[in-house]
């Protein structure tokens, strides 16, 4: 930390900083609490941040800073005071720092000013305005308020006053002993696994400990986002690790569920596939949903209208979240379950609620889509396309559409595709090379789908659509084909497919776009696998073969999303985010 005595030195001072260096200007008069700086100056996450009388920039902004710096001394003189009646404040924030961060927004650098609430941050020019502010900074507890704030400020119900309450002094504890939030990440990783491990034992200690651990490895999950709050460590692996890591604990809980289960002579893989796939398919529709919608103009709808007077009343915001079982409520159940019951009723159960938490949300989103009035833009159309997933196959028979017209909308042609895939899958013969003559059918349709910019009300039905066709194709065909081991390999397809769509949504997320078209094209996109599941079950009826090569498949598209995704989310071009997304 170097001083400066006034604003010309502090330039000269700034010329000598390596230019990879991240900076911070504080005001020597600044008076403040400590969190109040810590929001403004090590968040990570921002290019450039302020606060009242203090500004940080990271290296991609220093060139803009220098600038701002020489422009902002020439106006208030090199040798003027810091603060004072003839600096030409800067509205909201009268001191240097303010002018730099309006001659940064001027560049065009996003400066983040984060809410301070009822913390200090001033720069007081006489006596009056510095007790003032010492008087706020008595009166405020900047460590409650920074234990407080590390809490999601929007969580479902067993969350908030189940876990939270206590979990915010772990993430404390973590804290002070330089642990960090991918540390406690990963504990929560180990844990499930080991969860997962206790439950495939098949006996009634291992399913107690197994619903224990599953619970402690749902504190650990809400500790290490809280840690990343408390302490602003936010990073590139961290938003990879927390995006990716609760889907493989629950998924890898299910599969060591159907495994004890199995020990006991109760075959449920069926059954964990089955929520598997409708936990993925809920996801997405409400992916695809945000998605379209997060830049619309005139968003205008009757239905969000409701919606937002009713979260103006208190009771029926928890029960809104509790009707749609996001991961608490959901992880709460599966863990009770599993210690008093059995694992087919613990999958009776999700399917059951899940259903009844995908269909409330799916007749939300429809009713929001038909009453709102929107122009969807240029990003939400791209974003569609890539959450769609569309490989050569349907691209191909996309570039062939020609004309203004057609005579399915992209939505109606995803689902009659999707009808006749699944319908082929469930009722043809199985083995029987209809069942591939439907999936060309399918391929064909899913070009339709994209030929034209996903811009219409209900275009964000198409990805969801895809989802449930291949998913659903994958489950139906393995189920059907008698062939030992044939349901567990299919698990470990959707579940390397499922990754894959997974990274695609937190890319997109972080503004960074979907994954690379080689890589889509690798693994040949939802049409492409989906015709290829088909080829196999009806080249391979009712042999150890089917098995083998959903296996490989699985395998393979598992190294090859894997290796790009670990490549991106350690590259230095991945957001620097932590997830505070809708609820999971």
């Amino acid at each position: 930390m170097v001083s400066a005595a006034d604003a010309g030195d502090a330039a000269a001072l700034l010329t000598d900083v390596p230019a990879d260096h991240r900076v911070a200007l504080v005001d020597p008069r600044f008076v403040g609490h400590l969190h109040a700086l810590r929001l403004g100056l090590t968040d990570p996450r921002f290019p450039a941040a302020t606060v009242p009388g203090a500004l940080t920039a990271q290296p991609q902004a220093r060139l803009a800073l220098v600038r701002a710096l020489e422009r902002t001394t020439a106006a208030v003189g090199a040798g003027a005071p810091v603060v004072g009646p003839d600096t030409d404040p800067a509205p909201g924030d009268p001191t240097v720092a303010g002018r730099i961060a309006v001659e940064l927004e001027a560049e065009g650098i996003a400066v983040q000013r984060p809410a301070l609430g009822s913390l200090v941050a001033a720069v007081p020019i006489d006596r009056d305005q510095e007790a003032a502010a010492v008087a706020g900074l008595a009166a405020v507890d900047d460590e409650a308020v920074r234990l407080r704030n590390a809490v999601k400020s929007r969580d479902g119900f067993f969350t908030t006053f189940c876990i939270s309450p206590y979990s915010r002094y772990i993430a404390r504890w973590c804290a002070r002993r330089g642990l960090t939030p991918n540390q406690v990440t990963t504990a929560s990783l180990i844990t499930a696994l080991i969860a997962a491990g206790s439950a495939a034992t098949g006996t009634r200690g291992g399913y107690v400990a197994a619903g224990v651990l599953l619970l402690v490895s749902f504190v650990l999950d809400c500790t290490d986002g809280q840690l990343a709050r408390y302490s602003l460590q936010y990073s590139t692996m961290g938003a990879w690790l927390d995006a990716t890591f609760d889907r493989a604990k629950e998924y890898a809980y299910y599969a060591g569920l159907a495994i004890g289960a199995a020990r006991g002579g109760d075959d449920v893989w069926v059954l964990a596939l089955g929520a598997m796939v409708l936990q993925a398919c809920r996801h997405i529709v409400d992916f695809s949903f945000n998605e379209a919608n997060h830049d619309s103009v005139a968003n205008t709808s009757p239905t969000a209208a409701l919606s937002d007077a009713l979260d103006n009343v208190g009771w029926t915001v928890w029960v809104r979240r509790i009707i749609v079982l996001p991961i608490g409520e959901r992880w709460a159940m599966i863990a009770v379950l599993t210690a008093l019951t059995t694992p087919r009723t613990v999958f009776y159960a999700l399917l059951i609620g899940c259903a009844l938490a995908a269909t409330y949300t799916l007749v939300g989103r429809l009713l929001r889509s038909v009453t709102r009035k929107a122009r969807r833009t240029e990003r939400a159309a791209r974003a569609l396309a890539d959450l769609a997933d569309s490989g050569p196959l349907a691209l191909a028979v996309a570039s062939l559409v020609h004309g203004p017209k057609r005579a399915l909308t992209a939505p109606a042609a995803a689902l009659v595709g999707t009808l006749v895939m699944v319908g082929a899958a469930l009722f043809l013969p199985y083995g029987s090379w209809l069942t591939v003559v439907a999936a060309a059918v399918y391929v064909v349709l899913s070009g339709f789908a994209v030929a034209r910019p996903l811009r219409r009300a209900l275009d964000w039905l198409v990805p969801p659509f895809f989802r449930a066709a291949e998913y659903v194709t994958i489950l139906v065909l393995a189920a059907r084909s008698d062939v030992p081991h044939a349901v567990p390999a299919a698990f470990g397809l959707v579940s390397a497919v499922a990754y894959h769509h997974y990274d695609t949504v937190y890319r997109i997320r972080g503004g960074t776009g979907a994954p690379p078209r080689w890589l889509v094209r690798t693994i040949g996109g939802h049409e492409g696998r989906t015709a290829l599941v088909a080829v196999l079950a009806a080249s391979l009826t009712h042999t150890s073969g089917f098995t083998t090569a959903l296996t490989a498949l699985a395998v393979a598209v598992a190294l090859v999303v894997l290796v790009e995704s670990i490549r991106f989310w350690v590259s230095s071009s991945a957001p620097a985010v932590h997830d505070e997304g809708e609820l999971a």
